[in-house]
């Protein structure tokens, strides 16, 4: 039952999702981090199959560090999602990945920007988007609430709403949920949202 979704505002691009490590019945953990910070300006946020998301996220993340080491520029954030679509189409024809990507961004020229991508690799910029079944809910309230010139607390409240939602309506809703965004101060964890904690595991 995952849930990533993610919007822009003015001036930052803002990814949200759970953190269970889940299969099949069983929850294993509830700290999960599901958003990779690519470089100091981008943030890429996953959903799918646990070890097709660990690997291909860190197969892009490794890469745009690669091509920065060896022009001495970053790639902007439209480049790093052509990248990741590129990546995925390859593999779509011969060992396909189970893995739906949100990737926020932000540039000096063009400002934030949010990038749709999907397992079957389609690309499109967004302004708000989700994967999952959570998504459902947040999409109705993002359309609901969403404008695009949002302020950092105005996003945050409609996150929270929408956080709000998914518990209450989903059959089986993650109970946490890490937010984090990018601006021109750079990609960094900006909260978390929780219900349940994981035991510490105490010694034997």
């Amino acid at each position: 039952m995952e849930c990533v979704f993610g919007l822009v505002g003015k001036g930052f691009a803002l990814v949200v999702a759970d953190t269970s490590a889940v299969h099949s019945i069983l929850l294993h953990k509830t700290n999960e981090d599901k958003i990779m910070v690519l470089d100091s300006h981008k943030l890429m946020g996953a959903s799918g199959e646990a070890g097709d998301r660990a690997q291909f996220t860190e197969y892009i993340q490794k890469n745009v560090a690669l091509y920065q080491f060896r022009n001495g520029i970053p790639l902007t954030t439209a480049a790093a999602a052509n990248f990741t679509r590129g990546e995925l189409a390859t593999a779509l024809r011969k060992n396909p990945y189970s893995v739906n990507i949100l990737l926020a961004g932000y540039d000096k020229e063009t400002g934030p920007s949010l990038y749709y991508i999907d397992y079957i690799s389609t690309l499109h910029k967004v302004d708000k988007a989700a994967f999952g079944y959570g998504s459902y809910f947040s999409l109705s309230m993002m359309d609901r609430h969403y404008h695009c010139d949002m302020s950092l607390e105005e996003a945050v409240d409609l996150v929270d709403k929408c956080i709000i939602e998914i518990r209450s309506r989903l059959v089986i809703a993650p109970p946490n949920f890490v937010i984090k965004i990018v601006d021109q101060d750079g990609a960094r964890e900006h909260a978390w949202r929780e219900s349940i904690k994981d035991a510490p595991i105490s010694a034997a």
